[in-house]
């Protein structure tokens, strides 16, 4: 345990971290448990990385930049491993190609949980005995691997999805839940547009715990007055626009999005089945997804959307996308819904630094700042976001094109002069 001179609070902090490492290495675990050791290793796509690949590098992260630079007289479980299960960390060394990593067919799936294991015993070690002048150092970076390895958690279940949904039998990742009815297709309700007014309005992460570097730093921007929709574009409205000739309609859509379109010969959100699909038959529209092939709901957000098809609906619709900070200054206010825990939502915002952003010392500098170029902010969070992870200030991003996210979209629109 840590000297009995440490604070009695650095101890409570100690304590909780602990609590919550358990916690949340536990649940990467119970994502993984439905899945079988073959399941495991594969990888759908260059975008996507195989399950056990992600149980791996959650676990690298806390080696590399925790166990190695500051746990005394660490021992790496495997030195191979760090070409393995580095993701894109230049400044830590060589590593193994990311469209490749559905080929790591060794290590086994049991290898890869027993340097979980290896791992967690030596971070059990180094939060309740490493000394205060380490902690204050190692502890923040303990707070980012934990808040990193629940963005693997997502990847976890949005990558096995997209695998799944290549399987002609589209098996379900798991199994509907015991005893809650699933709800009707209905229509949603009437969507209401909710008035914002403009002027300079204070955005970013206010320092009121945990934060990515690229929330920061809290700054002014100036927005002129505008309304944005009191929930999420639903799939009985995105049927209708797919009914219209939505996907047939150059008009609507942006140049890059139109040659996706035809290209990619796009004709619905990425996991719908159109009545008829010979995969699963039926004379309606159905929709693939954890539980596996379900009659669409239309009541439901409308999911598995790239920003071409969300900003192409929005035009069809007469509206537009909000931007990311028009997004951040409506969360909360009286009457909104839907900000969190469906999907993530398309912004028109540009993935870019805020004012006097400076990455963070070290390698982990190379998190998130060099990303800031050729993609979308997203805003929210999804049902496959880990609870407690998301908040306000919290910025995703993907390219414009990727629809394997649980990611839709709410509308915007000007205010009337």
């Amino acid at each position: 345990m840590a000297s009995s001179a440490t604070p009695i609070t650095e101890v409570s902090a100690r304590r909780r971290l602990a609590q919550r490492y358990r916690e949340i290495r536990a649940y990467s675990l119970a994502l993984a448990a439905p899945l079988s050791a073959e399941d495991q290793c594969i990888q759908s796509m260059p975008d996507a990385s195989p399950t056990k690949w992600h149980l791996a590098h959650t676990s690298w992260f806390f080696e590399a930049v925790v166990l190695q630079p500051h746990g005394a007289g660490y021992v790496p479980f495997d030195d191979r491993f760090s070409l393995l299960f580095n993701s894109y960390y230049e400044s830590l060394g060589p590593r193994h190609p990311r469209p490749l990593r559905g080929l790591l067919t060794r290590p086994s799936l049991a290898e890869v949980h027993a340097f979980r294991e290896h791992v967690d015993g030596a971070v059990r070690s180094f939060i309740e005995g490493t000394e205060a002048s380490v902690w204050q150092d190692a502890a923040p970076l303990l707070e980012l691997g934990l808040h990193h390895e629940q963005q693997h958690q997502e990847l976890i279940v949005t990558d096995i999805l997209h695998a799944l949904s290549c399987n002609p039998l589209l098996p379900a990742y798991r199994a509907a839940d015991q005893g809650r009815p699933r709800r009707p297709s209905a229509a949603a309700s009437p969507l209401r547009w909710l008035a914002i007014p403009g002027g300079v309005k204070t955005v970013g992460h206010d320092d009121a715990g945990f934060a990515f570097d690229n929330e920061m730093p809290r700054h002014q921007v100036l927005l002129p007055p505008f309304l944005i929709a009191d929930r999420l574009v639903s799939c009985g409205e995105y049927a209708s626009f797919i009914a219209d000739g939505g996907y047939r309609r150059p008009e609507l859509w942006l140049s890059d999005g139109w040659a996706t379109v035809q290209e990619q010969a796009w004709g619905a959100p990425a996991y719908w089945l159109a009545p008829g699909d010979a995969r699963a038959p039926s004379e309606q529209w159905q929709a693939f997804g954890v539980h596996g092939v379900q009659p669409l709901d239309a009541a439901a957000p409308v999911a598995q959307l790239s920003f071409y098809e969300a900003a192409a609906y929005a035009e069809w619709a007469g509206a537009r996308l909000p931007t990311e900070f028009e997004w951040e200054v409506a969360h909360g206010v009286p009457g909104i819904g839907q900000m969190s825990g469906e999907v993530w939502q398309w912004t028109r915002s540009s993935y870019q630094p805020y004012p006097g952003f400076r990455p963070l010392s070290g390698a982990v500098g190379e998190y998130n700042g060099k990303f800031m170029v050729g993609q979308q902010v997203l805003r929210g969070g999804s049902c496959a976001t880990p609870k407690g992870h998301s908040r306000a200030s919290y910025r995703n991003f993907f390219p414009p094109a990727a629809r394997w996210q649980f990611s839709g979209l709410r509308l915007a629109r000007d205010a009337p002069p």
